[in-house]
């Protein structure tokens, strides 16, 4: 047993040895790494020092470039990626715009009767001039008196004309001279009696007027008074054009439009038939007819949403509602049919030819179109002739002469496009 203990003990010494002297190796070889990594970190150092000279900044700086320049690579991507969305939402926003409008033409097809600027009344016999002429005058100057309106007696067998800016007056001066004509009984006394009436009556017709267009729309709760300003469309026309009809138009294609937008369809049709309350009275009132009537509008009790609408729609949209756009684009539609506004054909036809005869008088012009019923005009230059601030100047030339020399309705809008196309091939 002491043998084998001792055998034991020589073992377990030698493997001692043997560990003792694996530790001294261990130890050297940390000593040798720890002394090649002070001579890396010192190298590293060293070339940093290098490159912070040759670069000119340090460690820090660099960093700080390295990091700004990957922010404005990310920029310039982020920047790429929501041009290309913008443009996909513009490209489905007007499609999806063209498709309610179309929508709103096709549900809406409301009549247009071109109105007149002069009444005519028919008389029995020609013997009723003299009568309606009076002695010296003295009949048709009350008649004009009372009315406010010109009386034409002419040779036009068995009638007569009425003439007046107002419509109003020359509604009030046809009931009443029709009234003295089947009276007979025609002198001054008479004749301020008759139209003292009538002028009572017309008010109540206007009144009327205004409350079944109202009813007729699905509009209520309307002030009396504004419900009076939209009867007096009734006889105010527009380029004749009916305005309280246009306003009617305007308030079913705005509904239709709204219901397809999600919007409040009964606030969109009360802004589409009061937008032009204005027009009632801008003959009798200073200001635009949008701004008067928004006044109006404002003064008698209607929503501010309402108000802007109407204060905004013939504004060019900066400062426009999603409801005013609405009413915008109802306006347009109902008086840019064909038809709806009417111009003698002839007349039509040489302005547009003289819009484009004024546009090719101009060096440098190729060619030019008429469109949108003459309310706008194209005009495509030669790029080797006109510059980029020629063609701004060409523009206003343009828009001087056109103004100088032809007289048009509302206002014709000029672009001046100058084409650059580049092209190469691949090889």
């Amino acid at each position: 047993k002491e043998e084998n203990l001792d055998k034991k003990a020589d073992v377990l010494a030698q493997k001692e040895s043997s560990v003792e002297g694996r530790e001294k190796s261990i130890t050297n070889k940390e000593s040798v790494i720890e002394e090649k990594r002070r001579k890396l970190d010192a190298a590293l150092d060293e070339q940093n020092e290098k490159l912070e000279k040759i670069a000119g900044m340090s460690s820090e700086e660099a960093k700080k470039i390295l990091i700004q320049s990957m922010e404005a690579d990310a920029k310039q991507e982020a920047a790429a990626i929501v041009r290309k969305i913008e443009d996909e939402a513009k490209l489905t926003a007007d499609r999806k715009s063209q498709e309610i409008v179309a929508y709103a033409i096709q549900r809406y097809a409301g009549d247009v009767v071109a109105e007149k600027t002069v009444s005519a009344v028919n008389l029995p016999s020609e013997e009723m001039k003299g009568r309606i002429i009076g002695r010296e005058g003295r009949n048709i100057r009350a008649i004009e008196a009372a009315t406010g309106i010109d009386l034409i007696i002419d040779d036009t067998p068995e009638a007569v004309v009425l003439s007046s800016f107002d419509p109003i007056r020359r509604e009030v001066a046809r009931i009443s001279l029709e009234r003295l004509i089947q009276d007979g009984r025609i002198h001054p006394g008479r004749i301020e009696e008759i139209v003292k009436k009538v002028r009572v009556e017309v008010d109540q017709i206007i009144r009327e007027t205004g409350e079944k267009a109202s009813f007729d729309v699905g509009v209520h709760d309307i002030h009396p008074e504004i419900i009076t300003l939209l009867g007096s469309l009734k006889y105010r026309t527009s380029y004749s054009q009916n305005v309280l009809q246009h306003s009617m138009d305007v308030a079913y294609l705005t509904g239709i439009m709204a219901s397809e937008l999600k919007v409040n369809v009964k606030e969109a049709k009360r802004a589409g038939l009061l937008h032009d309350i204005g027009k009632a009275v801008d003959h009798k009132i200073e200001g635009t007819h949008a701004a008067i009537g928004a006044d109006y509008a404002k003064r008698f009790g209607e929503n501010p949403r309402i108000v802007q609408a109407i204060a905004t729609h013939h504004d060019d949209g900066r400062n426009n509602t999603l409801l005013g756009v609405l009413v915008q684009a109802a306006d347009t539609l109902s008086a840019a049919r064909p038809g709806a506004r009417r111009e003698m054909l002839e007349t039509y036809v040489k302005r547009l030819e003289g819009l484009e005869k004024i546009a090719n008088s101009f060096n440098g012009v190729e060619k030019c179109f008429a469109i949108q019923a003459g309310r706008e005009i194209r005009i495509l230059v030669e790029n080797e002739k006109i510059s980029e601030n020629d063609a701004t100047m060409l523009c206003k030339d343009i828009i001087k002469k056109i103004e100088t020399e032809l007289t048009y309705p509302g206002q014709i809008k000029v672009t001046v496009i100058r084409e650059t196309r580049v092209s190469d091939f691949a090889k």
